[in-house]
């Protein structure tokens, strides 16, 4: 039924219905393949945010435990400074950055399986990610998508190794530790580490939609753009067919009609040099054999005409 409608449309129509349907499977190809690729490259550009971030926070972690925490451990013994924890400085720097509008969507976690301060435990998920960072001889960041109650959430993680000494300071035992730490969060957690151990995990993570939401908006642009490209290629294919087909096509067949009628002095117009001018020439030779053919007939008739008479 469908192929019977296709065969009674004009050449323009079945031509525009063709281009549909290449051009309608082209974008769901493309689509899913270029949805997939947005993906990836939208993960791309924020793991290597996350990464630079996570960078700048080792930097400053750094700073602290190597410039800031030698000044000030002899007032450790009485009054207890956060500004001498790394991980502290880590997070006062990282909430700062936060308030510009390229990070505000980002979190930062520095997520240890026994740590001083409660609100740096590691959940479930996090001490997986430990557990498998631990099984490693040399680990190194891995990324993905995790859900909680709020959304989902992309993350980054590296792991967090104890590679200096003064760390042992604060986190070997409970007797080395500076008093004012053990006043302030006890002596059971934070203590029991070991040089080259890893303890946790850096944490950034940024929510899934902010992801998808860049995959979307590029996905929606490409895909705009090659609607609208073939769009205007539709519309210049059906003119040009119009043009240098249709229409010569259109003449040689009232041209036809009007021979096969009787007037063979109609004559076949040739237009281009293409096939189209070809099929031209073709119909203006059959046109001059059936006229050639009818004047023989009609001397043929005229001879007989006059036989018949002079008898």
């Amino acid at each position: 039924m469908m192929i019977r409608q296709l065969q009674d449309l004009r050449l323009g129509q079945k031509f525009t219905i063709m281009l549909l349907i290449v051009f309608i499977s082209g974008i769901a190809i493309s689509g899913v393949a270029l949805s997939h690729l947005l993906n990836r490259s939208a993960q791309a550009e924020l793991t290597n945010k996350a990464l630079m971030l996570m960078e700048t926070m080792n930097s400053v972690r750094s700073y602290t435990s190597n410039e800031i925490q030698p000044e000030l451990v002899d007032e450790l013994e009485t009054t207890f400074l956060p500004e001498t924890v790394p991980a502290y400085s880590a997070h006062q720097v990282f909430d700062k950055l936060r308030e510009s509008n390229a990070y505000s969507d980002f979190y930062y976690k520095e997520a240890v399986l026994n740590p001083t301060n409660p609100q740096d435990k590691a959940d479930p998920f996090e001490a997986d990610i430990i557990a498998a960072f631990r099984q490693q001889q040399t680990p190194k960041e891995v990324s993905g998508f995790r859900r909680i109650p709020t959304g989902d959430l992309y993350y980054i993680a590296r792991p967090i190794k104890v590679t200096q000494p003064s760390c042992l300071e604060c986190h070997g035992t409970a007797a080395q530790a500076p008093k004012s730490m053990v006043e302030r969060y006890g002596a059971t957690n934070g203590f029991g580490w070991q040089l080259g151990n890893i303890v946790g995990a850096q944490m950034i993570s940024v929510p899934a939609e902010r992801v998808l939401q860049n995959a979307r908006q590029a996905l929606v642009l490409i895909l705009g753009t090659f609607i609208v490209v073939f769009a205007i290629t539709i519309f210049l294919v059906n003119l040009w067919l119009k043009r240098y087909v249709v229409r010569p096509i259109n003449r040689m067949a009232m041209t036809a009609e009007a021979v096969s009628l009787g007037d063979t002095k109609a004559e076949f117009v040739r237009t281009s040099k293409d096939e189209v001018g070809n099929l031209t020439d073709s119909f203006n030779r059959m046109r001059l054999s059936l006229q050639m053919a009818m004047q023989r007939l009609e001397r043929y008739r005229s001879s007989r005409s006059s036989g018949g008479l002079s008898k």
